[in-house]
């Protein structure tokens, strides 16, 4: 048990020598130079008008010197605690030697806000050695001023509320970090979902036009160009949607994001040209869905549609329907392949992930042959999504 405590403390007093400064220490502010200004007209007003202060001048000069200390306490705590409290203690031996006349002022109370600010944004080996130095300071200007028992109780307990509330809130503010960066974890998966349906729709595009570039360059080699230049323009389209969704999947700070694509940009997917032509409807009012349920219908209907491109024999039409019914959007997309005698295929990655990406907003998805024969697959989201 003995040893067990001593590994204990061994690794509590290693992380917290090694804890680095918190991030959220922000330079010097308006309220800095507003503190510290209004430290410094009190220490001139009460070193000027205070009766009976010892050595006038002189502890005037070493109370102004907390002015910068209040400046640097949040960019350089250690340095501010240490100029703060040495003042603090120069003072309590000038207390010793002109034996016990009074030499503090009551502006000097300003540090106790350099204790806090040591606990608050000093990294751990700061805390260690300026609460230490804090200590010894403390110590002894009990000495000086002879405090009884009530005094070193209560100013004791002062310190320690001090240190426990700059502790509270420095942990706050790690703890909303770590849920920033969870947050933002969060979001770099959704990303590279997003980045998945992206680029495998426009990869299959191309493949598409590549197929019909073959045929095409043997029958009318005069739209072999026309092909090569859809197949340029999908590939661009690509790789600029590749790069920016991988840059923000990068950057470790907030980024501007572009705005998430949904109902309305489904008209984009539809084209006439090619094979399997696809055909975009909308029906009823689709335009004030949740963000959320608003993206997961296009996303949903792209990968449809990729999965149909991909996966479906010989279709030559891919119908995608959108339409509202009440409280709730359904999506309905539908090819007119030919689907393949044999037993049910497991359902792949995409179809899992489209299924998830329903349940996750309060809806379902369903995929299977079509009744005329193709493959269907409809899914069926709330307008509003659930909290």
């Amino acid at each position: 048990m003995v040893t067990l405590h001593r590994s204990l403390g061994r690794s509590l007093g290693r992380s917290l020598w090694h804890e680095p400064r918190p991030a959220d220490a922000p330079p010097i502010g308006r309220l800095d130079w507003w503190l510290a200004g209004v430290f410094a007209a009190a220490t001139l007003v009460e070193g000027i008008v205070r009766p009976g202060l010892a050595w006038r001048p002189l502890v005037t000069v070493l109370a102004l010197v907390l002015v910068p200390a209040l400046l640097w306490r949040r960019g350089r705590p250690l340095v501010a605690a240490l100029l703060g409290w040495g003042v603090a203690g120069l003072l309590s031996v000038g207390q010793l030697a002109a034996h016990d006349e009074d030499l503090g002022l009551y502006s000097m109370l300003a540090v106790l806000i350099l204790l806090y600010s040591l606990v608050r944004w000093g990294s751990g080996r700061e805390m260690v050695a300026g609460t230490a130095f804090v200590t010894a300071v403390v110590a002894l200007g009990m000495y000086a001023s002879s405090a009884g028992g009530a005094d070193v109780f209560g100013g004791t307990v002062l310190l320690l509320l001090l240190v426990a509330l700059a502790a509270v809130f420095r942990y706050r503010a790690d703890l909303w970090r770590r849920q920033q960066r969870e947050i933002r974890n969060q979001e770099r998966v959704a990303l590279a979902r997003e980045l998945h349906d992206t680029v495998a729709h426009h990869v299959s595009a191309i493949a598409v036009q590549a197929q019909a570039g073959g045929v095409v360059a043997g029958i009318q080699p005069e739209k072999a160009a026309e092909v090569l230049a859809a197949i340029e323009s999908e590939a661009s389209r690509t790789l600029a949607e590749m790069r920016s969704m991988v840059r923000v999947l990068r950057e470790e700070e907030a980024v501007a994001y572009a705005p998430q694509r949904g109902v309305a940009d489904l008209p984009a997917l539809a084209r006439t040209g090619g094979t399997p032509a696809v055909v975009v409807s909308l029906h009823g009012s689709l335009t004030r869905l949740a963000p959320s349920v608003d993206t997961a219908l296009y996303r949903l209907a792209q990968e449809s549609l990729t999965n149909a491109v991909r996966h479906a024999p010989s279709a030559t039409r891919v119908g995608i329907d959108v339409r509202r019914e009440g409280d709730v959007v359904r999506l309905r997309v539908s090819d007119d392949g030919q689907a393949e005698p044999g037993p049910a295929a497991e359902p792949g990655f995409g179809l899992l992930g489209m299924a998830e990406r329903a349940q996750l907003l309060g809806g379902s998805l369903s995929a299977g042959p079509g009744p005329e024969g193709g493959w269907v697959v409809e899914a069926v989201l709330p307008v509003e999504a659930p909290a």
